[in-house]
């Protein structure tokens, strides 16, 4: 088994197709290898062990996982932390109230006191990130038994993590594949958990063409935040403790206001979440038909309920605003990837590689052995969980996203001790669910959430087999003559699970009779779906597994000689290219940059996504751009680059051929949406804050420029 592992994965000197100098999310142990070469003929001036080195401080000591979906880096000595303002904003919306709103008034600490502490928030440091392939191959030899062959990749994986961090309480480790299995990396990290807030633009700023110009360029979004991580007296995470101090980096970035041009070097170091560049044609049709088709309709109906209220209530919008923004955001992305799918022909294309893939396969008899029924296993278990796949796509973006049969599924297994008489069990496992449930509520409206039931429980209705649907619809035929809307008012009606306060009286007073409760039992009965269903793609999961490592592998051997990168998986990642215009159609050019002019020419009074504060518009007719205007003496604001990205590098930093600070991510473009299953060299761009209006808005805009003093900057 080792030998036949060893000899189909050839040592990372191969790849799916000729990699071009800005396509590749590289992995930092290799870049040495694989991109030291093409890194210095793009003009980088450092060497790859100023990128990634584990004995000696290098960027990547800088470049942070913000909040696990995010990323961030380190711009001073002192802790200070900048990502996006999309990163930033769940954390933000939480410390925030209709008095206090900091969402849609901004925030900027004038001193360490003023700092808000942000509960839940983390910030991971990598501390290395190492190939233990040939240790996992190792531990299969003489092994055929797929289910032996599972658990010893488990039990191995999970050794070598443990015996990684020796007992470090510090740190944590973990193994993951890449290649669809074909190799394994021990990545070690440090998590940070006190973690405070430092100051933001206001929404008008961060999140300004909201909506409308999400995914869009040309683009004028302030897109950022700022964050201080907070670590005890020893320099490691600490509980949230006032006795704590800022964080002292191994690194920090240097900040560059010397600008960009046309061409020149960019290179972003992040964490890339996840990309499908070895999809098929089988699962790109897949995906746009059930996964993206889903969740484009019902996030769509969703959404239009949720907005309805936010802007009728100040309360609700501020409650909401985080559940929507994360919403919105991917169910554009949806609508813009098939889009693209369908005008690029990304599913024909993809056949046309099954094609070679299979013709390459038939001129070897020991190919065909290893990798003949790569593509039908793949074939099939993507025909086999349609049904179940779409049902699942569908339960889950419908009447799962109804929030109080949620909640009151959390106590299910609470109240089901009580019917049996264990009421310790029953205390302890409501007490466990109090906690979350108690924040829940901070942001939840019975009466948003009422409609959202409304809405949803109808189109999961119109849209699912008769058989298929849970057993409370034959009661709203029988009990309520098929009307929902009525079933849903006599559930909000009647239910304790609209409020904290209500929970508990009600437990206190007599949890069986929760059991009756009517948003408890439309929880426990939509949930009863979820076994089978996770049963059933399961099955077909563990048979489309054997084709994808199978079918990667073949690529790899077929592809053998050209560099490699494997599909994002959360861990950290280098890109590199240039600052780079693009043409999108005929006739039409967008350039590399966008300034304040196009914020103004934007404003729209009336459409709360192109509101401009006053303040701003009073720095742009002043002209008082300080040491941040272009020599035309206009404000910069965002620029493109043609780095290979994708959600999770939002907020990462961008980096000139120095090593030094020049944006920050936060975005793709609508005409390369397919770039997670095929990058697009032509048309893909990374849109990025310039750092030049991040200071600019801090400091003019924010009046936060003490917060210059700690970084280093060079003009």
């Amino acid at each position: 088994m080792t030998k036949k592992l060893s000899a189909l994965f050839i040592a990372f000197s191969i790849t799916v197709m000729p990699a071009l100098a800005d396509e590749g999310m590289w992995l930092l142990p290799l870049i040495e290898k694989f991109n030291s070469k093409k890194l210095t003929e793009l003009g980088f001036k450092l060497t790859p062990k100023e990128i990634y080195n584990i004995n000696s401080s290098s960027l990547k000591d800088a470049v942070v996982h913000f909040g696990g979906g995010c990323t961030g880096e380190i711009i001073s000595g002192e802790g200070l932390l900048l990502t996006n303002h999309h990163c930033g904003y769940g954390a933000i919306q939480k410390l925030s109230s209709v008095e206090h709103d900091y969402l849609q008034n901004g925030y900027w600490a004038m001193t360490r006191d003023q700092e808000l502490p942000a509960q839940g928030l983390t910030v991971t440091f990598l501390e290395s990130f190492t190939d233990v392939t040939d240790q996992v191959n190792a531990a299969l030899v003489g092994k055929t038994d797929k289910a032996e062959i599972s658990a010893a990749i488990k039990k191995t994986t999970e050794e070598i993590a443990a015996k990684a961090i020796a007992g470090n309480k510090f740190l944590n480790a973990r193994v993951v594949p890449v290649y669809g299995g074909n190799a394994y990396y021990l990545v070690v990290n440090k998590t940070y958990t006190d973690i405070r807030f430092v100051g933001a633009p206001p929404s008008s700023i961060g999140k300004f063409g909201a909506d409308t110009d999400n995914w869009m360029w040309p683009r004028h979004t302030g897109d950022f935040s700022m964050f201080r991580v907070y670590a005890g007296k020893d320099n490691n995470p600490a509980d949230y403790s006032k006795d704590n101090v800022p964080y002292k980096p191994k690194k920090f970035f240097t900040i560059s206001l010397k600008g960009i041009n046309q061409n020149d070097f960019a290179m972003v170091m992040g964490y890339p979440g996840r990309t499908s560049r070895f999809m098929t044609s089988y699962e790109v049709k897949e995906t746009s038909e059930i996964s993206n088709a889903v969740s484009i309709l019902a996030r769509g109906v969703r959404q239009d309920v949720l907005m309805k209220d936010m802007l009728a209530d100040p309360k609700v919008r501020l409650q909401y605003a985080s559940k929507y923004a994360g919403s919105s955001n991917f169910w554009k992305k949806a609508i813009g990837m098939n889009e693209t799918f369908k005008k690029l022909k990304v599913m024909e294309r993809r056949a046309q590689e099954e094609k070679s893939f299979t013709d390459w396969v038939n001129k070897d008899a020991s190919r065909v052995e290893k990798y003949g029924k790569a593509l039908e296993n793949i074939k099939t278990a993507v025909d086999g969980r349609a049904s179940a796949q779409y049902l699942y796509k569908y339960l889950t973006e419908t009447i799962l996203n109804i929030e109080v049969t949620a909640v009151a599924s959390h106590y299910a297994d609470a109240i089901s001790s009580y019917m049996m008489g264990d009421v310790e069990s029953g205390n302890a496992k409501a007490k466990a669910v109090d906690a979350r449930v108690k924040n829940f509520f901070v942001n939840y409206a019975p009466a948003t959430d009422k409609k959202v039931a409304k809405a949803m429980m109808k189109l999961f209705k119109e849209k699912v087999r008769p058989e298929k649907l849970p057993s409370v619809y034959a009661k709203i035929e029988k009990e309520f003559n098929g009307d929902i809307d009525a079933y849903v008012d006599d559930m909000f009606n009647k239910t304790v699970f609209t409020s904290y306060e209500s929970i508990q009286a009600a437990l206190k007073a007599d949890p069986k009779k929760l059991m009756t409760d009517p948003a408890l039992n439309a929880g426990i009965n939509f949930n009863q779906m979820l076994p089978s269903l996770m049963a059933e793609l399961s099955k077909w999961g563990a048979i489309y597994s054997e084709g994808q490592k199978a079918y990667i592998a073949g690529l790899l051997e077929m592809r053998k000689g050209n560099p490699i990168y494997p599909d994002a998986n959360s861990t950290m990642r280098m890109t590199y290219g240039k600052v780079l215009n693009y043409s999108p159609k005929d006739a039409v050019l967008f350039d590399y940059i966008t300034t304040l002019d196009g914020v103004m020419e934007k404003e729209d009074p009336n459409n709360w996504e192109f509101v401009v504060p006053e303040k701003l518009k009073e720095l742009y007719k002043k002209k008082d751009f300080g040491q941040y205007a272009l020599p035309n003496g206009k404000m910069p604001l965002a620029f493109i680059t043609n780095n290979d990205i994708t959600g999770g590098n939002s907020g990462s930093p961008v980096i000139n051929a120095n090593g030094e600070l020049i944006g920050t991510a936060f975005d793709g473009n609508w005409e390369a949406m397919s770039g997670d299953i095929i990058f697009e060299p032509n048309l893909q761009r990374c849109i990025n804050v310039d750092i030049r209006y991040t200071l600019f808005i801090m400091e003019k805009f924010g009046g936060a420029g003490h917060l210059l003093k700690e970084m280093k900057i060079v003009k």
